[in-house]
């Protein structure tokens, strides 16, 4: 019996000791973030970007003000409608990092384990990935309009860096179409960044970990 008790002593122990570590780190509205999601993404960032693993409290504050724009793009996406990007995609994105960067598998499984992820975890975050730039292009390219001159003008002022950029065709309708497309890429960019301002500005954010403040 004492015995038993030990054990649902134990259990009831490390469950709490569970959410006092998978605490709520900040609230953006009706979502939250919890510091597992924090711990996560500094952990695939630093492993997608091929740095040190860095969990200072400096990287978890960058990261929080990350996972923070991607609340209010998350609720854009499910007012909106706006499609996600199928698993399928995610696991392409994984088949061509292993390709590029790895020998072998081991050599990847091993990547992995030395950042403390699994492979979902990378699942995950190319499929949220692709899915942003699919609601960055729907939601914002429809607005822009890029004027002929505007892309004869850039044609003129980058000629050099548009030749050296597309080797295989220089000629000069292929070259302004590619100015175009730079362009229209920036515009888009800048229309998203200011959509996002707006929210970091108004969007309600509490942020309830002392050390992300």
């Amino acid at each position: 019996m004492l015995r038993q008790a030990s054990i649902i002593a134990l259990f009831f122990s490390c469950s709490l000791l569970a959410v006092i570590i998978d605490r709520i780190a900040v609230r953006v509205g009706n979502a939250i973030i919890k510091d597992s999601d924090i711990d996560r993404i500094v952990r695939v960032t630093d492993f997608l970007n091929d740095e040190p693993l860095d969990l200072s409290d400096k990287a978890r504050r960058d990261a929080a003000k990350r996972l923070i724009d991607q609340a209010f793009i998350r609720q854009e996406i499910r007012v909106g409608g706006y499609p996600r990007a199928g698993w399928d995609e995610a696991d392409e994105q994984i088949a061509k990092l292993k390709k590029d960067r790895y020998k072998t598998p081991a050599a990847f499984d091993q990547a992995l384990k030395h950042y403390g992820l699994v492979e979902p975890d990378l699942r995950f975050e190319f499929q949220w990935q692709l899915t942003v730039l699919r609601f960055i292009d729907l939601r914002f390219r429809p607005a822009v309009l890029v004027k002929d001159e505007e892309v004869e003008q850039y044609y003129r002022d980058h000629l050099a860096a548009l030749r050296k950029a597309n080797p295989g065709d220089s000629s000069p309708d292929a070259l302004k179409e590619k100015a175009r497309e730079i362009l229209v890429g920036e515009r888009v960019n800048q229309l998203f960044f200011a959509w996002l301002d707006d929210h970091r500005k108004d969007g309600k954010v509490e942020i309830t970990e002392a050390s992300l403040r």
